[in-house]
């Protein structure tokens, strides 16, 4: 390994490893919050942050002392000219590994082969927002290029590791399965109410869903899921309540429409917030109606929380969710099917009691967060040793 460096703002140099993180934006999402675990749980490296476009307020949940950040600002497009001031800050920063995340940073793999970088990996989290499936031979063929010369790919679930390894086509060899970890010691079962919850256990039963408020992950199929429960639970529907936490584009779009169907004062949708592991436990059933996920952190953070999981059947999360087993898996994009299995778990208290310590059991025994560490750890240091060898 290179001898010690010293990075701008970190104080005296020292013999930690440096790790480059490099994003497409550094803002609230699944794929931000599994770096920000990944940096407060691994001080034997010392981390650099580089988004291509912007670095938001969530930089604030990294907790490392001496994390830097670097905001690239690359308007849309391709970011060819943005490979000099790159390789000119790797240079000056001389990591010991970048790793880049999803095809909105891989293209940025090429500088560092260019600086000189001793380790250089990506990793793939999901579906880009534009290639649901994955479909895109124009983004297979750039995953191709832009790969060349990396030493290893990081998929976050088993249908992104046949994607790679398929329609993409790197060796298996080069292509590594990492799952997504939660932290089962922030997020878990609680009996205390926070003050600020709006509704009473007992009395109220709570649907929730944790995620960013656009298309992708389809809010407003959950918002129509959540309508036909009128119908489809007319004695249960007046301790129904509906809570959405994040923000995004169709947050207001999915208020007025609880508002138009008169149950605003059924629903909570407060945007952001930074107190998930608070309200979370506060769940009864948690709902997931993404149309693609990678492996969902909300996901895992609601099943080490007590919650019994209805989830669409996409991407990884029939890898975590087992139907029948540990919770529900239900089509995307389809209204009917979600508000029926919400059904079934609001009619059955004991299925849904089955289903959420099951859950419980499953996240703790598989996808610990101790345990993803330990395996991203492994990578970084594995790669170290046969790169010097």
């Amino acid at each position: 390994m290179k001898a010690p460096t010293e990075i701008a703002g970190c104080g005296a140099a020292n013999s930690r490893p440096v790790v480059v993180h490099v994003l497409h934006r550094f803002d609230t999402g699944g794929l931000e919050n599994g770096v920000v675990n990944l940096i407060n749980h691994m001080p034997a490296f010392r981390h650099v942050v580089v988004a291509v476009t912007e670095i938001t307020a969530f930089k604030e949940r990294v907790k490392a002392p001496g994390t830097q950040f670097i905001a690239l600002q690359k308007p849309p497009g391709q970011g060819f000219w943005l490979y000099p001031r790159f390789y000119k800050l790797l240079r000056e920063l001389r990591p010991d590994i970048v790793h880049t995340r999803n095809l909105g940073a891989m293209e940025f793999q090429w500088p560092a082969w260019a600086a000189g970088v001793p380790l250089r990996i990506h990793s793939e989290h999901g579906w880009d927002v534009n290639d649901l499936g994955g479909v895109s031979r124009v983004n297979q063929r750039l995953r191709r290029i832009y790969g060349v010369g990396t030493h290893r790919f990081v998929a976050l679930s088993q249908v992104i590791e046949g994607y790679l390894t398929g329609p993409v086509g790197f060796p298996p060899d080069r292509v590594l399965r990492i799952c997504n970890g939660v932290d089962t010691k922030r997020f878990v079962p609680a009996d205390v109410v926070p003050e600020h919850w709006p509704y009473r256990r007992q009395q109220h039963v709570v649907i929730g869903a944790v995620g960013r408020m656009q298309a992708v992950k389809d809010p407003l199929n959950l918002v129509d899921a959540f309508l036909r429960l009128r119908e489809l639970c007319p004695g249960d529907w007046q301790r129904l309540r509906l809570v959405m936490l994040g923000g995004g584009p169709l947050l207001d779009a999915a208020r007025e429409r609880l508002s138009q169907a008169g149950a605003a004062g059924q629903s909570w949708l407060p945007g952001d917030r930074s107190d998930i592991p608070d309200l979370l436990p506060q769940f009864d059933i948690f709902a997931l109606p993404s149309q693609a996920e990678g492996i969902s952190n909300t996901l895992l953070e609601a099943m080490a929380c007590g919650c019994a999981p209805v989830v669409t059947d996409v991407g990884g999360n029939a890898e975590l969710v087992e139907q029948g087993v540990n919770g529900l898996l239900v089509p995307s994009q389809d209204s009917a099917t979600l508000a029926a299995a919400l059904a079934r778990l609001v009619c059955e208290p004991e299925l849904r009691a089955r289903l959420a310590s099951a859950s419980l059991a499953r996240v703790r025994a598989q996808f610990s967060l101790d345990g993803m560490v330990a395996a991203y750890a492994a990578l970084y240091t594995g790669l170290t040793t046969a790169d010097e060898a």
